[in-house]
């Protein structure tokens, strides 16, 4: 009995001790870089937002669920990554000019001229631009910060996102992929 004092603490401790090693090696699997998404595979979700501006043409739940895969890109002006990825995202609105895919923006928490000042100087490559003025929208999408980008299968469902720039290295090697997988434009 005398031993057994000892020996369930002991037996305790490495149980403990146990456990939180399976957890560590199970979070080295995830790349620190990937933000997990619970709305990958389920339909995007609803909302109403208001155009940019009297220039641009908003979009809604129904447009991304038109038959067309949908890039939607959340940016802001005040967003250094964001001027980054702009090349990137011009590409991608050629790329999808010719291969018939939708390239949507949505301006996060900015006001329509500081975001219109920032599409006339890096250039503007979305068809359409919604404005989400208060962030509602995008937290309903799960967006942690701006620039993220979802990509969204022709029913409207979402297929992945990509938390930060686009770059031509993740424009090359995941977003086309991704379009790609996504189904037909």
């Amino acid at each position: 009995m005398n031993r057994l004092v000892y020996i369930v603490p002991v037996a305790v401790f490495a149980g403990i001790v146990a456990f939180f090693l399976a957890d560590l090696h199970r979070a080295r699997q995830t790349p620190p870089d990937v933000l997990p998404s619970a709305l990958i595979g389920k339909p995007a979700p609803q909302f109403d937002l208001p155009p940019l501006d009297s220039s641009a043409a908003a979009f809604s739940r129904a447009d991304l669920a038109s038959g067309r895969v949908t890039v939607m890109n959340v940016f802001a002006s005040w967003c250094a990554p964001c001027r980054e990825e702009a090349p990137a995202l011009g590409q991608l609105a050629e790329i999808g000019s010719a291969k018939g895919f939708n390239v949507y923006g949505l301006v996060q928490k900015d006001t329509p001229a500081n975001a219109r000042a920032f599409l006339s100087e890096m250039g503007n490559p979305f068809a359409r631009i919604d404005l989400d003025a208060d962030g509602s929208a995008s937290i309903n999408f799960g967006v942690y910060g701006v620039p993220e980008t979802f990509v969204i299968d022709g029913h409207g469902v979402i297929r992945d996102r990509i938390v930060g720039a686009i770059t031509p290295d993740v424009l090359d090697n995941r977003l086309l992929p991704d379009i790609a997988k996504a189904g037909p434009s």
